[in-house]
């Protein structure tokens, strides 16, 4: 992985203007994984769409750490829901033309 993908945290927290406690709180309960280069803590790029998200469920939600986790648990089911009727959808296609 190349520290150019590599987003270190206190940049964020001045961008998203957020304290670096919820960061460390998101990390230590497992929602985001921190990537240490030269004693800077970053997150992958690929992750900020994510990051983004928490941060709005906490600020205009205020859900804490859990409600977060909770509500990408079932992000994360219906994502995987939509593949399994997509999946079915095709296969019925198949035996209507057939």
């Amino acid at each position: 992985m190349q520290n150019t993908h590599l987003i270190p945290i206190p940049s964020l927290c001045t961008h998203y203007q957020v304290e670096m406690s919820f960061f460390t709180g998101l990390n230590e309960y497992g929602l985001i994984e921190f990537i240490s280069v030269e004693k800077t803590y970053c997150i992958h790029q690929d992750k900020i769409a994510d990051v983004e998200k928490m941060i709005r469920l906490h600020q205009d939600l205020q859900l804490n750490y859990e409600g977060i986790d909770a509500v990408f648990n079932l992000l994360e089911k219906i994502d995987d829901l939509k593949s399994e009727l997509i999946t079915a959808q095709n296969k019925l296609k198949r035996f209507e033309d057939g």
